[in-house]
């Protein structure tokens, strides 16, 4: 079968097109793998940070709670109805303020009784003395007639009675006995007094114990009682007493804080402390004022604590607060990005050379900041080292360093380095670094 002209062209035209299209692959697919080779051979990009001298310090910074300086519950001392009470919460009182006074009245009338017995011993202190007064006198008249007439009997014997000689010598002897006797119950009298007076200024002190002040400058923080109500005396711990009031010294506050074991040996008396205080974002440059000195056997943290004036009351006791405590600090430290590190056993970084190729260096590491790293010996400063990804990078490699922007306090690298990188990453697949 014979086929037409027609027919004939269009085989051709479709012989053609299949040749023309097996060319274009064939030279594509060359194309292809000349790219490939030459993506192989070409050095891995690396971003690299330089060594450099900067400041470097390490800190700690731990959460804490603003406590006042001392609160207490303010309870009474003697038992009585409250009849009158002159504070409520959010109230300022000063020191001595009275804050409450208490109804006793049986506690009045044992000071009234104390009061009387005071002024009768007295009345009696007085009539005592006079008697001291009277058997002097009469002692001194006494005495002086018997020494008379002693005198009188020895000059001329015989002319005065032995019998009234000796009258006269007893009348003498016995007003003195009774001198004696009045100076006794003069004293007597006067230790009633003072029995007396004690027993007065008891109840006195009691008495005043009805008006409840303020031991120190503070802030009423709980009301518990109310006018009439009946407050048993709060002498002793071990009863249920109901307070009065709870007063809280929030002039001066207390900020407390659990530092950790390992830094606890930093802590010492007058060290730094930065306080930022969460609520208000202030910034307070205090130092602290006392430690525990031991460690708490649970968490394992000693307590620390920085005082902070609180004159005008901006703070509240409960407000939370992030406490920094400077640890380290060196002025010319050779420092590095912390990516920079490969940590373990024996820790190390990856050190471009000049010629572009790659070097293990074992490190000492010294302070460690938020996001760098001081390197007391291992590399010199102007050295570049490989910032992340290490595991990506053989000794002896060659690479193409590419710089990085380095913030140590924000380390940031530039967006083209990290599309470098993540090219870098898609053509070596991930393996060890060998020693």
């Amino acid at each position: 079968m014979r086929m037409s002209k027609r027919t004939l062209v269009v085989v051709i035209l479709v012989v053609v097109a299949i040749a023309a299209l097996l060319v274009l692959r064939d030279r594509s697919g060359k194309e292809n793998k000349d790219a490939a080779h030459a993506a192989e051979n070409e050095p891995l990009a690396a971003a690299v940070a330089t060594v450099q001298k900067e400041p470097a310090e390490t800190s700690v910074t731990v959460p804490g709670v603003f406590q006042a300086y001392q609160d207490i519950l303010v309870h009474a001392k003697v038992s009585g109805y409250v009849k009158n009470i002159f504070v409520d919460i959010g109230d300022k009182v000063h020191t001595g303020e009275v804050m409450a006074i208490l109804e006793i009245p049986e506690l009045n009338a044992q000071v009234q009784a104390a009061q009387a017995a005071v002024v009768r011993d007295r009345a009696e202190i007085e009539r005592t003395g006079h008697d001291v007064s009277r058997a002097v006198a009469i002692h001194s008249a006494a005495h002086l007639d018997y020494t008379r007439l002693s005198n009188a009997a020895k000059k001329l014997p015989g002319l005065i009675a032995q019998q009234e000689l000796d009258d006269r010598q007893a009348t003498d002897l016995s007003t003195e006995a009774r001198i004696d006797a009045a100076k006794s119950a003069y004293a007597a009298a006067k230790q009633k007094e003072s029995e007396d007076t004690s027993t007065l200024q008891h109840y006195q002190a009691l008495q005043e114990y009805s008006y409840v002040r303020a031991p120190f400058d503070g802030v009423v923080t709980f009301r518990y009682a109310d006018t009439g109500a009946l407050i048993a005396a709060g002498t002793d711990e071990s009863k249920s007493a109901m307070p009065i009031v709870r007063l809280a010294q929030s002039g001066l506050l207390r900020l407390r804080m659990p530092v950790p074991e390992s830094d606890s040996n930093f802590m010492h008396l007058g060290g730094p402390a930065i306080v930022q205080v969460q609520a208000t974002g202030q910034v307070i440059h205090t130092t602290i004022v006392r430690f525990t000195r031991s460690m708490d056997r649970n968490t394992r943290t000693m307590l620390t604590e920085v005082d902070i004036p609180n004159k005008d009351l901006h703070l509240s006791p409960g407000m939370y607060a992030n406490t920094t405590f400077p640890l380290k600090h060196n002025t010319n430290a050779m420092v590095v990005p912390i990516d920079a590190i490969v940590e373990g056993d024996e820790p190390y970084v990856l050190v471009v050379d000049q010629t572009n190729h790659v070097v293990k260096r074992p490190v000492v590491l010294g302070i460690q900041g938020a996001n760098f790293y001081e390197i007391n010996r291992g590399v010199k400063v102007g050295e570049r080292v490989i910032v992340g990804n290490q595991l990506n990078y053989q000794p002896g490699q060659q690479v193409t360093p590419s710089p990085v922007d380095i913030d140590l306090t924000n380390f940031i690298q530039t967006s083209k380095t990290r599309k470098a990188e993540t090219k870098s990453q898609r053509s070596l697949p991930r393996q060890g670094v060998q020693n």
